[in-house]
C-alpha cells in the first residue's frame, strides 16, 4: 500500500489553482490535460516541472461511456474552458493530451482527439483513464479503479507497469438514475442531490446496490491477479464511504485521494509532460 500524501498535496495545489487563478509569468512550457467525462469536462495545466498551473471545469452531458454524443457541445465547452484559462494566465495553451475509458474503440478515441484539436490544441498523447490517474498516484503494485459517470475502468499495475486494463458500464449516472427513481425527481435534480455530501447518509441505502455492482466489476477483473490494494479515482469515488463499501465487498484495502475527481485530468497533463520530455 502506498502513502497518498504526495498525491493529495499536488491535487490540493491543483484545486487551489482552479479556485484562485493567477497570471503565469514564468518562461516555461505548459501542457494541458483534457478530460471529457460523462458528467464533467475538466482541463488541467501543468508546467515543464510538473507543477499545477491552472484548471477549469464544467458540468456537461456531451459524452456517454467514452463516446462523444454531442460533438458541437463538447467543442464549445472545451473552447470556453481553454479561453478562460488562457485569459487567467495570459498565455496561449498549445499542447494537450486526452484520456478515454479502457476498451474505447479507436474511432471513439479519435472523436475525443478531434474535440481537442477543434479548439486549437496539438494532441500529442492519448491515455486510458486509470493509467493517466496513476501519473498522480504513482502506484507500483495494485489496481487503480476510475469510477466515472458512465463506466468503471480498472488498471492493474505490477512493478510500476500497467499489465491489464478493462472497462465496464456502471458509474455515477447509474447512481443518479436510482436516486431519481427512489425520490421520484427528475434526473437533473438527482444529480444535484448526489453532489450534496450532507445527503450522502440518506442516499446510501438507495445506491448501495450500485456500489456493490461496481465492486463486483472490479472483483471480476482483479481475480487471479496479484492485487493487494485498490485505489479509487474518478468523480463518483467522491461519494462518502464508497471506499469502505468496496473494501468490504473485495476483502482488500481500498483507499482514495482527497479529491478523486481531479486525479485523472491532472494525470493527463502530466502524461503530456512525459511525452515532451
Amino acid at each position: 500500500m502506498i502513502n497518498l500524501e504526495s498525491a493529495d498535496q499536488i491535487i490540493r495545489e491543483f484545486k487551489e489553482k482552479i479556485d484562485h487563478p493567477q497570471p503565469y509569468e514564468k518562461k516555461k512550457k505548459l501542457f494541458t490535460g483534457v478530460d471529457l467525462g460523462t458528467a464533467y469536462i475538466v482541463l488541467a495545466v501543468v508546467d515543464e516541472d510538473g507543477n499545477p498551473v491552472a484548471g477549469a471545469m464544467r458540468f456537461a452531458q456531451v459524452v456517454k461511456d467514452g463516446l462523444v454524443v454531442d460533438y458541437i457541445g463538447a467543442v464549445n465547452i472545451v473552447r470556453e474552458l481553454k479561453e478562460k484559462i488562457e485569459n487567467d494566465l495570459g498565455v496561449e495553451l498549445l499542447t494537450a493530451g486526452i484520456a478515454y475509458p479502457p476498451g474505447t474503440s479507436k474511432g471513439d478515441r479519435k472523436s475525443i482527439c478531434h474535440v481537442a484539436e477543434a479548439v486549437g490544441f496539438e494532441v500529442v498523447t492519448t491515455l486510458d483513464e486509470p493509467t493517466a490517474a496513476n501519473n498522480v498516484l504513482k502506484v507500483t503494485n495494485g489496481a487503480v479503479v476510475d469510477i466515472g459517470g458512465g463506466t468503471t475502468g480498472t488498471a492493474i499495475l505490477e512493478g510500476g507497469k500497467v499489465t491489464y486494463v478493462a472497462d465496464e458500464p456502471t458509474g455515477g449516472t447509474h447512481f443518479s438514475l436510482v436516486i431519481s427513481g427512489a425520490y421520484k425527481i427528475p434526473f437533473e435534480e438527482a444529480e444535484k442531490l448526489k453532489l450534496d455530501i450532507t445527503k450522502h447518509p440518506e442516499l446510501l441505502p438507495a445506491i448501495k446496490p450500485v456500489i456493490q455492482k461496481v465492486a463486483s466489476i472490479v472483483k471480476c477483473h482483479i481475480q487471479g491477479r496479484k492485487v493487494e490494494t485498490v485505489y479509487l479515482v474518478g468523480g463518483t469515488s467522491c461519494f462518502t464511504n464508497i471506499d469502505k463499501i468496496i473494501e468490504t465487498e473485495l476483502g482488500l484495502p481500498t483507499i482514495k485521494p482527497e479529491n478523486p475527481l481531479l486525479v485523472t485530468p491532472l494525470g493527463i497533463a502530466l502524461g503530456v509532460k512525459k511525452v515532451k520530455e
